[in-house]
């Protein structure tokens, strides 16, 4: 199970510390959100200590309207629980209670300089990314024309090429050599470059490129959704390759499942080429305009017709 410092959360999201600083080091390992409303009139059945708490106007607001014994018992029953983190809002009228129980207690707690919605969609997204079971795919990610196109191929088939080529035709890269691929959600899978390979792309008989410094800002992003997988592999003269487009290959990772396109290679054909217009035929399709279908389509209709007029 993967776990986030407590410190790390803070600094990466510009929380406040405002007491229980030796809660730092607590972690974090589940992505959901806890609002104690119901906890704060002290019923705790449903309380989930292994969550973030987050702590907004309203709520600050109701919890003055109880009396001070409720409050002193009910935010201190909160607190023995033993929260990875609680994290106030913006604006905040915070009761000094969470300051003492936050020393007595060891949990950190901050403030946030968002509002409530803004700091709980901010804090969900950051928890779920980070906190998603990831797996690193051999290949390349490519934005291009908004698809994010996945590159894949036996070593020293021609990916890092194509991407390069790719990148001078105005398109985007991702990652080159490990793609960092995770399910932010069921139907949408992110890919990323690791720390280390951000901004990188491995030309051999050239070495690292830094494609940033070569190309300019707009040559790179950081992350983006996969969309198509396009595999790349060695022509082979026994194999009957798909000319119509009807072939239907999926590549799934975790609960997702994506178009996957084989472009045969062979000296003399333009693979760039070849992948830029495989992801733009993917993505007129995701608009409902599908080629192949249509090409078909015509094809009956037009032997429908021939064969009225024989039948005539």
């Amino acid at each position: 199970m993967k776990k986030i410092l407590v410190s790390k959360i803070a600094k990466e999201n510009g929380l406040e510390l405002l007491a229980g600083e030796a809660g730092l080091n607590a972690t974090v390992s589940i992505e959901e959100i806890s609002r104690p409303g119901l906890e704060f009139t002290g019923f705790f059945k449903y309380f989930d200590p292994n969550r973030l708490v987050l702590i907004g106007s309203k709520d600050a607001a109701f919890l003055d309207t109880l009396d001070k014994d409720t409050i002193s018992k009910n935010v201190e029953e909160i607190f023995k629980r033993k929260p990875p983190i609680i994290v106030f809002s913006k604006n905040v009228i915070i009761n000094p209670i969470f300051s003492e129980m936050a020393e007595k207690y060891g949990v950190a707690i901050f403030r946030s300089g968002l509002r409530t919605t803004q700091t709980s969609s901010k804090l969900y997204t950051y928890l779920q990314d980070n906190l998603a079971e990831r797996i690193s795919v051999h290949g390349t990610l490519m934005d291009i024309n908004g698809m994010g196109t996945l590159i894949i191929g036996k070593s020293g088939i021609g990916k890092s090429e194509t991407a390069l080529d790719l990148i001078k035709r105005g398109h985007q890269l991702i990652a080159d050599d490990l793609v960092e691929v995770f399910e932010h959600e069921p139907g949408n899978l992110l890919g990323e470059a690791p720390k280390v390979l951000k901004r990188y792309i491995e030309i051999r008989g050239i070495g690292i490129v830094d494609v940033v410094a070569m190309f300019g800002a707009a040559a790179y992003r950081p992350r983006k959704s996969v969309k198509v997988v396009i595999e790349l592999e060695t022509w082979d003269d026994r194999k009957n390759y798909d000319r119509l487009g009807l072939e239907n290959y999926t590549s799934k990772y975790f609960n997702t499942e994506i178009p996957r396109k084989v472009i045969p290679v062979l000296p003399g054909r333009n693979v760039a080429l070849l992948v830029e217009s495989a992801a733009m035929n993917e993505k007129l399709k995701l608009l409902g305009h599908d080629t192949s279908m249509e090409f078909i389509d015509k094809i009956d209709a037009h032997a429908s017709r021939k064969g009225d007029l024989e039948d005539e």
